[in-house]
């Protein structure tokens, strides 16, 4: 399948292939939200898969983070979704990797942000490091997006 990019509710969206139904799926460009995190790793298939001038509907919104199991390859018994992919096997693994790492890396800074896990209600932030949260957000998150849209761009 042929790479593509084009725009979906003012985002730049990338494909990454298309399912046995023919649905395409999308992957959305990273957003900077609320003024301190990525939002990245949105698969989205749309109405019709009309573009530019989609409908408002947005038909699924999941997300890449278990991206080799669910989207390209069997593992443990599952089968691939996309069964027509924009990317080779070989960028398929990178793709995975850049993702595992994006996720591991948007939690790190999120914790560091806020210094705890938010699972109780304390007043005690233990271990914000805004330097480090700076660090991960400012060069190490966009060096593996700019990969991802590498790999994925025509």
């Amino acid at each position: 399948m042929d790479k593509q990019t084009t725009t979906a509710f003012g985002k730049k969206v990338y494909l990454l292939g298309a399912d046995s139904g023919g649905t395409k799926y999308w992957l959305e460009n990273a957003t900077w939200d609320c003024d301190w995190y990525w939002g990245f790793g949105y698969i989205e298939t749309y109405s019709q898969n009309k573009f530019p001038s989609l409908s408002k509907d947005i038909n699924s919104h999941e997300h890449a983070n278990k991206f080799m199991s669910e989207w390209f390859t069997e593992w443990n018994g599952s089968k691939p979704r996309l069964t027509d992919r924009t990317f080779d096997e070989k960028e398929g693994w990178e793709l995975s990797e850049l993702f595992s790492q994006f996720y591991l890396l948007k939690d790190m800074a999120e914790y560091f942000h806020r210094g705890r896990q938010n699972t109780a209600d304390t007043e005690i932030p233990l271990y914000q490091k805004p330097k480090l949260v700076k660090e991960i957000n400012e060069q190490r998150l966009p060096v593996i997006f700019n990969r991802i849209y590498e790999i994925l761009k025509p």
